[in-house]
């Protein structure tokens, strides 16, 4: 199993459901039977003085034809979903008990526990950490000084910049670094650890991670962990 297939699959189903509600849409507003019986009460009722043009009956035998391949495609259509569904969830459930590294920028707090990710700079920089609430508002600024290249943690106790405890909830951060001249330093920012389940929300999967959820589609490294028995 590969990361890019869980991606391609996430988006597949995405694309799928869109155009099954879709056609769900058009084919509620006149479905097969009720057309059918329009159709033979209208030859049966036609005026015998003026019957149907046959141009308008091939007209509307064209469109029942085309209503029925609309059926036939959201009924396959579902099919390949109902399929996608099972092996969505399948790949879902290999990364539980993997270690994975996921391109991401956000830090969880249940419980008053805060689990972060890290950064990693190729270069010296002085480093300043920027975190943002759910709305995008700074909350807190974080000074960790001058690094030589390498990765380290995002050492955030949960506080705001008055000093009191945020609430629970996902939080993201920004990495600043800056060089001795003052130019900016590429920043890489991940989060790393041991799957421990799936969950949805809000019908989103998410990947359970020492207390936070990551998107499986930032995901860009899954390892097996090692047996030490």
């Amino acid at each position: 199993m590969s990361v890019n297939q869980v991606s391609s699959n996430y988006k597949f189903e995405t694309v799928g459901r869109e155009f099954s509600d879709q056609t769900k849409k058009k084919n509620d507003a006149l479905g097969e039977d009720a057309f059918l019986i329009m159709m033979v009460a209208q030859i049966q009722n036609q005026d015998p003085l003026n019957p149907l043009d046959g141009t308008d009956f091939t007209a509307q035998l064209a469109q029942f034809s085309s209503l029925e391949q609309q059926l036939n495609m959201n009924g396959s259509l579902e099919a390949i979903l109902k399929s996608l569904d099972g092996n969505f969830q399948d790949n879902f459930l290999d990364y539980i008990g993997k270690n994975i590294t996921s391109e991401d920028n956000t830090i969880s707090i249940e419980d008053g526990k805060v689990s972060s990710g890290s950064y990693t700079i190729e270069e010296s920089a002085d480093i300043m950490i920027v975190v943002y609430d759910s709305d995008g508002q700074e909350i807190s600024r974080l000074y960790p000084g001058n690094h030589d290249a390498g990765t380290y943690s995002i050492n955030w106790n949960g506080h705001d910049s008055t000093g009191e405890m945020v609430q629970d909830g996902r939080y993201t951060y920004e990495v600043m670094a800056t060089g001795s001249r003052g130019e900016y330093i590429p920043v890489k920012t991940t989060i790393s650890g041991i799957v421990t389940g799936v969950t949805y929300k809000y019908g989103i999967p998410y990947l359970e991670v020492e207390g936070g959820l990551i998107d499986p589609a930032s995901v860009v490294e899954v390892q097996l962990l090692e047996d030490n028995g």
